[in-house]
């Protein structure tokens, strides 16, 4: 999170997702957090795509679609592209809709189901409690959004723009780890230019 291992990521970043334990101290925060948004309102662009999670333990893949969804305009797909597919049909979708519509889609399903058995540890089961958590930053219409499927809504984190992003994204995951100083699972992935 140092600037000057930030300046070798290659750029422009145009999604950060952030792996983060979710602790008691983070649930009180998210609660608090969600109530002031509830009564004193945010902006949020209606371009912003978000969707619910609905499926245990996909907050990985979550993230991912939220990653590519906010990024279309600047990621080339294969014709055939099941997630291609995925997002053209759900983008009129509401966010409960795309969460319902994603436990049907078995091409991603499927994906994900392989994918979580290939790692070089073992993947926790469906229903198993994991306590931690991946959360995607973008940035939409100028704005910097946080978007968790496990909250009712993106949070808005004010201005940014394609310059500052990955400056401006670090700056909400430090948050993060400020909120919870005694833990160290935290991980940060930059979706990137190749």
């Amino acid at each position: 999170m140092d600037p000057e291992l930030l300046s070798m990521v290659p750029r422009p970043v145009c999604a950060v997702l952030l792996l983060f334990p979710v602790t008691e101290k983070y649930e009180t925060f998210r609660t608090e957090e969600e109530e002031r948004i509830k009564s004193q309102g945010q902006e949020v662009k209606p371009s912003v795509y978000f969707m619910k999670q609905t499926i245990s333990n996909a907050c990985g893949t979550i993230g991912l679609i939220h990653a590519i969804a906010n990024n279309r305009d600047k990621i080339n797909f294969e014709a055939e592209s099941s997630l291609k597919k995925f997002l053209d049909v759900s983008v009129s979708m509401s966010p409960e809709e795309r969460a319902k519509y994603l436990e049907t889609y078995d091409a991603i399903r499927v994906t994900h189901e392989s994918s979580a058995h290939e790692g070089q540890t073992e993947a926790p089961s469906i229903n198993e409690k994991v306590d931690l958590h991946f959360i995607a930053l973008v940035s939409v219409g100028g704005s910097l959004y946080e978007l968790d499927g496990r909250k009712p809504f993106p949070i808005n984190h004010g201005r940014t723009s394609d310059e500052t992003f990955l400056e401006d994204a670090i700056e909400v995951c430090k948050k993060f780890m400020e909120r919870d100083p005694d833990e160290l699972r935290f991980n940060a992935i930059a979706l990137s230019a190749a």
